[in-house]
């Protein structure tokens, strides 16, 4: 009996501490409008949000638990949130290079790989002297970004610029700045979050150009609904987060898919247009995995299924999809990227790290050539115009002139940005 009340115990407590963490997780939703306490860039740059003991990975994505990433940050202080973070990127500090650093109080925490660094966690004064304790954000700037290799501290009105390689310090006033909660290097730009709003700021400076503060969730968070203020072209412009998929039709109009939202340009007109999924595609209700298309119809790849549009206005959901994807093209999902090629018969299919070749013009249709991709570990979204291959990769692409020069590559293309190129955004 006694047994028996033992372990019912411990199934209660392990069901209790199960519930808390899974409410803990529910009740950190981003996409109301969290102020973050720190955020920084992993060594894939992919961006890590922290808020109190949990920790948002990438863009979008449910809570979890820091320590679950980060096990030494409860190990050695009871983790109530992380004060400021950030990854020291720098080619001219080997022994530093690539590190992420995490302030708590009056500490700092040395990863790489996300393995601790013997002998952490030390004093802030300890590293990096000359810096206080009880930080509110930090972010890397190299140079010629800062005149030197630097990292921005910030503490109230308070601003220190702390050179990587004399250790010297330099206090600065930001005036026009309000005070950050985290502050983050993304693109070469350089963002000041202030509860869930941002600023674009100039690390030597600290001047804010352009029409700022913004709203954080329209740029940095992919969410499925967004306030009344928000204008959803220039969100879905200059968003940070990945694109979904990206096709062109034969009359050279652009479709662009994220998350629960879309943009279209019409081919001989720059002027973007933005609109929910499930009011132009109604029947696939939110996000897609891959589009290509062909013979003026889109086909729509989610999950383990095929849809079928005939492009026009309104775009023409075809009776009986969506149809199994094993059936269609002769492969199972999840699909990350596909891509025709002007005149060509030939879908490119992108799963993981293979590309496949689907002749559409046979039937019943196999998806066979398969080959290895050698420069990328995920591609997000691929299309194929006159131009050329264009590939997406986080916010880059990459135009290579043929499908087969992509295959076949074993060195990066020149990286382009798609908020600016792609896009036309100015920042």
């Amino acid at each position: 009996m006694k047994l028996l009340a033992h372990i019912l115990c411990l199934a209660l407590a392990l069901a209790w501490a199960q519930s808390q963490e899974e409410h803990a997780a529910a009740v950190l939703d981003r996409c109301k409008g969290l102020e973050m306490d720190a955020v920084a860039v992993n060594e894939e740059g992919i961006p890590y949000f922290f808020k109190g003991d949990h920790l948002f990975k990438g863009f979008h994505g449910k809570a979890e638990l820091s320590n679950e990433s980060f096990a030494e940050l409860d190990d050695h202080h009871h983790l109530g949130h992380v004060d400021a973070a950030f990854r020291m990127h720098y080619e001219d500090n080997p022994t530093d290079h690539d590190h992420m650093f995490f302030f708590l109080n009056n500490k700092v925490f040395s990863y790489y790989q996300h393995k601790l660094e013997d002998g952490y966690p030390k004093d802030i004064s300890e590293v990096f002297p000359g810096i206080p304790d009880n930080l509110d954000a930090a972010v890397e700037c190299p140079k010629p970004e800062c005149d030197e290799d630097s990292v921005i501290f910030f503490k109230g009105d308070d601003i220190y610029h702390y050179n990587v390689r004399t250790k010297a310090v330099e206090e600065k006033e930001f005036q026009s700045m309000p005070n950050c909660t985290s502050a983050f290097r993304f693109m070469e730009h350089f963002y000041c979050f202030h509860g869930h709003m941002f600023s674009k700021f100039d690390p030597k400076t600290g001047d804010v150009h352009g029409r700022y503060p913004k709203e954080a969730r329209d740029y940095f968070m992919r969410c499925s609904k967004f306030s009344d203020d928000s204008d959803h072209v220039e969100r879905e412009r200059c968003s940070r987060v990945h694109l979904d998929a990206i096709t062109s039709d034969n009359a050279g109009n652009m479709y662009a898919f994220r998350g629960h939202h879309f943009l279209r340009k019409d081919e001989g007109n720059d002027t973007l247009k933005a609109d929910t999924i499930e009011n132009a595609f109604k029947e696939l209700h939110s996000e897609v995995d891959a589009v290509f298309t062909y013979e003026d119809h889109l086909y729509m790849i989610k999950d383990d299924h095929l849809f079928l549009y005939k492009v026009g206005e309104p775009h023409t959901h075809l009776d009986g999809y969506p149809k199994p994807l094993k059936d269609e093209l002769g492969i199972e999902g999840p699909i990350d990227a596909a891509f025709v090629c002007e005149d060509h018969h030939i879908a490119h299919l992108i799963k993981g790290q293979n590309i496949y070749d689907v002749e559409l013009k046979v039937n019943p249709r196999v998806a066979g050539h398969e080959r290895p991709i050698s420069l990328f570990k995920k591609v997000d979204a691929a299309m194929c115009n006159i131009e050329g291959v264009k590939v997406f990769v986080g916010n880059h692409f990459y135009h290579f002139d043929s499908a087969m020069l992509f295959v076949a590559s074993r060195a990066l293309p020149e990286q382009h940005k798609v908020s600016l190129e792609v896009f036309g955004c100015d920042h």
